[in-house]
């Protein structure tokens, strides 16, 4: 069924059950975060880029869309009723990414509906699951795709920029709009605590430039694409004590995307970058090296680039996501030492 198909099928089978959800504020306010995330079976209230969600109790069914937002329940111990099918890093092809299959037997619960989302939202798919609530703290819903998925149910997206949602964010988002508040601080309190402990052995990456680039097209190097300070990627970096590059914040700073391109004329901006974080291989490594204006990178000219296999559960996981950190740390931090190494 097309992405529009599902969406008429939204707007008119599935509207029955919009007078059995919370009402929810259409006028947009920018804002984030909750305000009232309790356990008591009262209204919990949401505020998100789209306006106020509602929810009128603790919900019994969760329902996730998007990228990552199932981690979060099932990280609560909360097996969810559907969520999307992992479409990057699946090295297995069950739809599952490693550390979510791992917490899924762990729960002993039964893998939950996945919505193949290769087309967009299967909302026909989501409705089927009769949520009380549908989470999408980290995502890129549309307006169009926020109303049709509130037609079904209480719906909770980005809080203030898509695909921008921090990790402790969408944790103590999706966690409030459970009905889980506390829950989710405890969660992000822990992984803190984890990422510190494991940071601090590796000493040679604390305060180092660093700048993640998107995918490298080796056939084309005329330009640098990298992901902004507004990406998760780039500010797992803070988190593991790296600094974001000053001039990768200077970009960042004149653009609300999570990504952004550069002219490779202009590579040598990049001068104060030590260590580069991308999807590849050492022949790209090779590539980079090889290219006239590319090479005038520090990072490149020391070799200090951290190359992850963008198919590989390694390469999922530098974006991080409540169950990837705990899974993924250890390797994730190796490489970065590796690269930091190199720039002495």
């Amino acid at each position: 069924m097309s992405h529009i198909s599902r969406r008429v099928f939204a707007g008119s089978a599935l509207a029955l059950l919009a007078g059995l959800t919370a009402c929810s504020s259409e006028e947009s306010t920018g804002g984030s975060g909750a305000s009232d995330g309790g356990t008591d079976g009262g209204e919990i209230t949401i505020d998100h880029a789209y306006g106020t969600t509602t929810i009128p109790g603790k919900p019994a069914v969760i329902t996730t869309v998007q990228w990552a937002n199932h981690e979060v329940p099932l990280a609560l111990g909360v097996v969810p009723a559907g969520m999307a099918a992992a479409n990057f890093g699946d090295d297995d092809g069950d739809g599952l990414l490693p550390w979510v299959a791992q917490k899924l037997e762990e729960l002993g619960g039964k893998t939950p509906v996945l919505f193949d989302e290769s087309d967009g939202v299967d909302f026909e798919a989501v409705g089927d699951t009769a949520p009380d609530v549908i989470l999408a703290a980290y995502s890129g819903l549309s307006q169009e795709d926020y109303d049709t998925l509130f037609e079904i149910a209480p719906t909770v997206p980005f809080p203030e920029t898509a695909w921008g949602t921090p990790w402790r964010e969408m944790i103590s988002t999706n966690a409030t709009a459970m009905g889980m508040q506390a829950e989710g601080e405890e969660l992000i309190a822990s992984l803190e605590a984890e990422i510190e402990m494991a940071a601090a052995a590796h000493p040679a990456i604390a305060g180092k430039n660093a700048m993640f680039l998107t995918h490298v097209d080796t056939t084309d190097l005329s330009e640098v694409s990298f992901y902004t300070a507004h990406d998760t990627r780039t500010q797992f970096f803070t988190d593991l004590g790296m600094t974001i590059a000053p001039s990768v914040q200077t970009a960042s700073d004149a653009t609300e995307e999570f990504s952004s391109t550069v002219s490779a004329e202009q590579a040598d901006t990049f001068g104060d970058v030590e260590i580069i974080v991308t999807y590849g291989d050492e022949a790209l490594l090779a590539a980079l090296k090889a290219d006239p204006l590319l090479s005038q990178m520090p990072a490149v000219r020391n070799g200090a680039v951290v190359n992850l296999p963008s198919d590989s559960p390694l390469g999922t996981a530098a974006n991080p996501t409540p169950l990837s950190i705990s899974y993924i740390l250890e390797d994730y931090l190796k490489e970065l030492d590796r690269a930091a190494t190199a720039t002495a």
